[in-house]
């Protein structure tokens, strides 16, 4: 067992009897393990016990730990939904989480307006609209909200209806082509926009019956009145819910709104998926991508995953179907009860129709994580295909997996800056990313430049006892590749493969050769290199950029009489530019700390 640190020892006898979540942080204070409680005390206590049940994955986790944090949670379903939320935010190391964590798109219906709009999203708000979603296939649900807007003839303006000051607007385009019936020049009321609001709401929650329902009785009534057209249209608009309807999947032969959720795992690699069932009607499939460690157990991927889908999740079904039992289902109940403000059960179906159901989203499952295994390989096999084809080209003994590229930005003879790229078996490896600023040379002279950032680089790396790349590739030609070698071998690196590649021609060349090296141009080895140059350019300017627009910003309000350097970062840090520093009023400057009127009024006159 893991000698423990006094801080850590300390912690560990005071821990509260109380729920809460716990945060396992590494020595430099990282965070790499999150988890929740039902009784702190004993929870934390047991990854430190030598009589525990002994687990690798567990062991590799307690080696790292260095400190923790507690927060204490009035319950447990309290600590879920913290635990969930700090997952999220901090992705530690060693919790099972949602691939990449971006923003899955979600429909929103300003259902807290007068008129209503059908937006898309990327975030969940408090704001009283209604959410459906999130959808994983940003196109699907794109073709969905085109088709219900048309169908029913729901406004895509951004207007205020009605008008604050109580005006009219003038119909626009929408209107003449027939997909908007211009509520906003008051053509047509709240009542029977609010029912056109209402169908789009129902196919969407996976009731088109209903839709249905309503549009024929309104058919029938228009016909009887002789309001041919009206119902002309109402019959086009069944005949186009209808066909949404076959491309969902017959119903489940049960009118209840259910979620089916598998978890099929390969090593590191998982995918969960969400069938979703509305009415007996299966109305769509979700899938996600998660990274889980290879020993962690199938019911904690499971929990996990419900723990941070659900988290998002605007609309909860009845029940929720899973693949196998887990240890904390009843607290899962309670949670989403409470999220939905109805009773939501959890059930893992042993025998029936519902074992195939959820036998039928393992297999979604499976065939989506062997499609992705599949695609990994295929990007394996190509980047090996690049790293091996660099090899031949350049005839290195080994493989360059790790590469390091430098390129130098400046302007004129003002804000030189270099950039250091890294690959890492041909794809970036950003958190290896350098910035330099230059502070040896003076003037323009790109080759002492691309000496000093090199130089500077394999110091540091002499510093952190960290192995050199497999290859160091210069940005320029035969003059910086020599003034890089120079460098190299002042630091008793003679043996470090380096090679310049000019921008120009993308002519390489190598040491001991005054001829650059003729190299196809359709070499994946060729083309590797243009990525890292082109990286490292980007890189180099985008820097470059950053330190003149500080420079300028700084040295305009550092003109100023009575601003130093900690006025200055404080009227930058409170207004965020120069430009809004120059549009506010006096009394707006006063409330930066250390400016008085007379100084507010000197930074008023100044930049005007």
């Amino acid at each position: 067992m893991k000698k423990l640190t006094e801080n850590l020892k300390l912690k560990l006898q005071n821990l509260p009897d109380a729920p809460g979540v716990y945060l396992f942080k590494d020595d430099t204070g990282r965070i790499i393990y999150i988890g929740k409680a039902r009784v702190l005390k004993s929870r934390v206590r047991s990854y430190f016990q030598n009589a525990r049940t002994p687990s690798p994955r567990t062991d590799r986790l307690v080696a790292r730990v260095a400190d923790l944090d507690l927060m204490v949670t009035a319950s447990e379903v309290e600590a879920l939904i913290l635990e969930a939320n700090l997952v999220r935010e901090h992705k530690p190391r060693y919790n099972v989480m949602l691939k990449d964590d971006k923003h899955f798109p979600y429909i929103k219906i300003t259902t807290n307006e007068p008129f209503p709009r059908v937006l898309i999203v990327r975030r969940l708000e408090k704001d009283g609209a209604t959410y459906f979603g999130p959808y994983t296939s940003s196109r699907h649900m794109r073709q969905t909200v085109a088709l219900l807007t048309k169908l029913f003839q729901v406004r895509s303006c951004n207007y205020t209806i009605p008008h604050p000051q109580g005006k009219l607007y003038q119909v626009c385009l929408d209107y003449h082509i027939k997909r908007c019936q211009g509520p906003c020049a008051g053509l047509q009321s709240q009542e029977d926009y609010r029912s056109k609001v209402d169908n789009v709401i129902k196919v969407l929650s996976g009731r088109p019956r209903e839709v249905i329902d309503d549009l024929t009785g309104r058919m029938i009534r228009a016909s009887e009145q002789m309001q041919f057209e009206e119902a002309a249209l109402c019959r086009d608009q069944i005949e186009a819910v209808r066909a949404v309807m076959l491309k969902q999947n017959v119903d489940v032969g049960e009118m209840v709104d259910r979620d089916i959720i598998s978890v099929a795992r390969e090593g590191s690699h998982a995918v969960a998926v969400v069938m979703q069932i509305r009415q007996g009607v299966l109305i769509g499939r979700q899938d996600f991508q998660l990274t889980a460690d290879s020993e962690e157990p199938d019911s904690v991927v499971v929990e996990t995953f419900l723990a941070q889908y659900y988290n998002h999740q605007p609309n909860l079904p009845d029940e929720v179907f899973l693949p196998l039992e887990t240890e904390d289902a009843a607290l899962f109940e309670h949670w989403l009860s409470k999220l939905r403000g109805r009773r939501v059960h959890l059930y893992t179906p042993k025998i029936g129709r519902k074992v195939r159901l959820v036998d039928l989203a393992a297999s979604n499952a499976r065939l989506l994580l062997d499609e992705l295994l599949i695609q990994k390989r295929k990007q394996s096999e190509r980047i090996s295909k690049m790293v091996t084809a660099l090899k031949d080209d350049l005839g290195l003994a080994h493989s360059p997996v790790h590469i390091a590229c430098f390129d130098i930005s400046n302007t004129g003879e003002t804000d030189a800056v270099g950039s250091c790229v890294y690959f890492e078996n041909a794809r970036p490896k950003k958190s290896e990313y350098r910035h330099f600023r230059i502070k040896g040379v003076r003037g323009q002279d790109d080759f002492k430049m691309m000496r000093e950032i090199v130089g500077r680089y394999f110091h540091r790396l002499h510093e952190h006892e960290k192995p050199p790349p497999d290859l160091v590739v210069v940005d320029g030609g035969k003059g910086q590749l020599g003034a890089v070698l120079a460098e190299l071998r002042y630091l008793g690196h003679d043996d470090q493969p380096v090679i310049g590649l000019a921008k120009r021609l993308e002519e390489v060349y190598v040491p001991n050769q005054s001829d650059p090296l003729t190299i196809s141009r359709s070499s994946p080895g060729l083309i590797l290199l243009r990525q890292l140059r082109d990286e490292a350019h980007r890189f180099a300017i985008t820097y470059n950029r950053k330190v003149r627009s500080k420079r300028t910003i700084a040295s305009r309000l550092d003109a100023i009489p009575g601003v130093g350097p900690a006025k200055r970062d404080a009227l930058l840090k409170h207004f965020g530019s120069v430009k809004r520093i120059r549009e506010a009023t006096t009394e707006q400057l006063t409330e930066v700390k250390g400016v008085n009127r007379k100084l507010a009024e000197a930074i008023k006159t100044y930049l005007k």
